[in-house]
Order: structure tokens, then sequence, then C-alpha cells
């Protein structure tokens, strides 16, 4: 880790655009110790173990069909945040193009350069494991390679931390991760509806404006979204996991001033909310219908539940019956 080097990345930030993304990626780098990604083999078929259990369990009491992305990765930090500034990009890309001007552009592309360096910084230092459906990338949604990756310093130096075997830790979350493949495999326009709710959202930025219900229904189908894989994680795993959940909320709660506000700014506490927002939706849903009643959600659109149903699942039940 060299900062000094990373400040000196950032403060000389150069291009046309609001973001020198090459800037950034070196900066966040160069702020970040890579961590240690020397596997024994028992290490490596450990994870591809939990990774096949993960997808066999999921199919079977979830009744649906999907398939493991292509790029199963095993990552050190470094690995996760060249993987990640692209996505970055690409969401910044319609304000970038299209933005207004600024009055000192060489100043502003330097604290935009910072602003994003420290965020993905931050993640690369903390993310455990990611689904990655390539949100606005180029090719169409149905030809893109999905990625599965495992950022494993992270996944060590967090199950030190909480004090629970790594093991264990290492396959809850790989099960939580394959929840989420398990997902966008069975709904292949998923990706599509959240791309046109982000670039509508992003889209009202640009112009001035604040397209709240395309945020509305952003949050809709993402809080479908991990509440499902909540739903599907809390069936299929080895054992009860009540004690790893409530060890990492109180770790998210706890940290620094500057953790705290990285949460903040990348909406953690949003996501913390979806989870347990979504679960009750969908544990609901599973009592009255069983998991593959649940798993209709992703037959198609329509079948989303609306911002109401979340907190009404029976009005999602009867809708869905009768339009079944």
């Amino acid at each position: 880790m060299n900062l000094f080097r990373s400040v000196r990345t950032v403060t000389g930030a150069s291009g046309t655009g609001y973001v020198d993304w090459t800037a950034v990626a070196e900066a966040a780098k160069d702020g970040t110790v890579p961590g240690e990604l020397t596997l024994s083999d028992a290490e490596r078929e450990g994870y591809a173990t939990d990774v096949r259990d993960a997808r066999d369990r999921l199919r079977r009491l979830g009744d649906i069909a999907f398939d493991l992305p292509e790029t199963v990765e095993i990552q050190n930090r470094h690995h996760w945040i060249d993987a990640n500034v692209d996505t970055f990009r690409r969401v910044m890309a319609p304000m970038e193009a299209n933005g207004p001007e600024v009055l000192f552009p060489d100043i502003s592309r330097v604290v935009n350069t910072g602003t994003c360096t420290l965020l993905l910084a931050f993640l690369g230092r903390n993310v455990l494991g990611q689904y990655d459906p390539l949100l606005l990338a180029e090719t169409d949604p149905s030809d893109r390679d999905h990625g599965l990756y495992f950022v494993h310093p992270n996944i060590v130096r967090v199950a030190d931390e909480l004090d629970v075997p790594y093991p264990r830790f290492r396959r809850w979350i790989a099960f939580h991760e394959v929840s989420h493949a398990a997902e966008f495999g069975a709904a292949p326009w998923l990706s599509t509806h959240l791309e046109n709710r982000l670039e509508r959202g992003v889209d009202g930025l640009v112009a001035g404006d604040i397209d709240r219900e395309a945020f509305r229904e952003l949050d809709t189908a993402m809080t479908a979204v991990e509440g499902y894989a909540e739903l599907l994680m809390d069936r299929a795993f080895d054992e009860d996991y009540a004690d790893l959940r409530a060890k990492l909320d109180a770790r998210r709660q706890g940290g620094g001033p500057v953790a705290r506000l990285a949460r903040r700014l990348l909406g953690l506490g949003l996501k913390r909310r979806q989870y347990e927002r979504g679960a009750a939706f969908f544990e609901a849903v599973a009592d009255a219908r069983g998991l593959a009643g649940a798993s209709v959600v992703w037959d198609r659109p329509e079948y989303l539940p609306t911002e109401d149903e979340l907190d009404a699942p029976e009005r999602w039940l009867a809708r869905v019956e009768n339009e079944a």
C-alpha cells in the first residue's frame, strides 16, 4: 500500500471527463493492500464444493432452472477493484456525456476522482463476495457472461474478526452469492428490468430532475432480489446461521466515522433494509404457498411485487393467482 502515490495519482487526474477512471483504478489499488491469495488445493476444492452444493440445493429447493456464471473467480482486493471500476464508469457515463459544464473542470475532476477512489478502496477492503450481472454493459443482457467473485483475503479476515470457522463462513458467503445467480438465471428479463429503471433515474439526474418513480421501482425490485435470496439461503444452507448474521450486523454498525460515512454514501443501510423487508415478504409467501410458490416471482416482470404489496404479501398472492 502506498498512500502517498495514491494521493499523487488523484491530484494528477487528467482527461476531459468528470472522472479520470484510469487514475481511480490506480489510486484505489495504491491505497489498498491486495491481500494474500495463495490457496492450498484443499481451499480451492472447498470453494468449488461450496459453489456446487449451493447450486444443486437451490435448484432443487427453489424449483428453478439456472446455471452458474462461466466466470467464477477467487480474487484479492486489487482484482475486485479492477472488476468493479468499469461498473462505476458505466453508471457515470450518461452524466459525463450529457451533464452540465462545470466552472472549474480540472478541480472538479480531481474531487470526483478522489471520491470514487475512496469508495472503491473502501468496498475493496470490505466486500466478501459478489454476483455481478454486469448492468449497463454494452452487450445484450442475454449474451453477457455474468461474474461470481469471492474476495478471499476479506473472507479470511472477517471470519477471524467474527471468531467463526473460516470454512463455515466461506460456505455461507458462497450460498448467498449463488442465490443471486439463481435469481438472474431464472429471470432472464431481470437485468433489463433493473437497467431500464437505473437508466431512467440517471437520465433524470442529468436533466436536473429526480425520477422518483424510477428509483422507487428500482428499490422495489432490489428489495425482491435481496429478500428472495435471503429466503433461498435460509432454506438451503446446512444449518442455522443466525449467529453469523448477528455478528455481521454488529460489525456493519461499528467502525469509525470514515467507515460510517462511506456506508451512508454507498447506501449500505438501505441494502440492509431491503434484506429485512424482502425477506419478511417472501417468508410469508413461502409459508402460504411453499418455496416453489415464491419462485413464481421470476416468471415474468409483472409478477414482481409492488411497493404496497411488499408489506401486504396476501395482496400479491391474490393478484398473481388471478393473473395466472
